[in-house]
């Protein structure tokens, strides 16, 4: 049940770091890991496919120690999500955390 609530704070912690870089699977496991999320590449790539057929995110391979990885970066309607999503954050901490 709880997995419910937080995939959507999932998928905009991985708009927000497509959107600073392009980020690979491995990448975005270990930042979500260090804001507390315990996710299992099943998951966060599956999350990522999904982003990137709805078009938030592009794909691009890169050859890295010998390894093709998937690096995925913010399109500008992942942009236009993320920034909708910032004011709808803005709004839920007022009311939730502030009390306001």
């Amino acid at each position: 049940m709880f997995k419910d609530f937080f995939l959507g704070f999932v998928k905009i912690h991985i708009l927000y770091h497509a959107g600073r870089e392009p980020i690979c699977g491995v990448e975005i496991l270990q930042e979500l890991g260090r804001h507390g999320y315990r996710l299992s590449p099943g998951t966060v790539y599956p999350t990522l496919h999904r982003l990137e057929r709805d078009g938030y995110l592009f794909m691009q391979k890169r050859v890295v120690a010998g390894k093709v990885r998937k690096y995925y970066a913010i399109t500008g309607q992942g942009r236009t999500v993320l920034d909708e999503a910032r004011r709808k954050i803005a709004e839920l901490v007022d009311e939730v955390l502030l009390d306001r």
